[in-house]
């Protein structure tokens, strides 16, 4: 599903990541899991989720944020916001 945001995007989603949970890119693979592997809490996550909404300029719903388990859902996700 990667393949449908671009680069930039991606990489703007990789930044936001970085930022708020103190990991390496290295660690963002599509796979890991935000909270299990990337050592969010429920706060990180809130923040990720308005983090996101401001840099995609768009409003994620409660319920379609709280299916976000990995890094690949979360670009899944903005794909189907962004109508790819």
């Amino acid at each position: 599903m990667t393949e449908t945001l671009t680069d930039k995007e991606m990489t703007a989603v990789q930044d936001l990541l970085m930022d708020k949970l103190q990991v390496k890119r290295e660690q963002l693979l599509p796979e890991a899991k935000i909270k299990e592997d990337l050592g969010a809490d429920s706060i990180d996550t809130v923040d990720i989720i308005m983090g996101l909404e401001e840099e995609f300029e768009l409003t994620i719903a409660d319920d379609a944020a709280d299916e976000v388990q990995t890094v690949e859902d979360i670009y899944a996700l903005l794909a189907k916001l962004l109508g790819r």
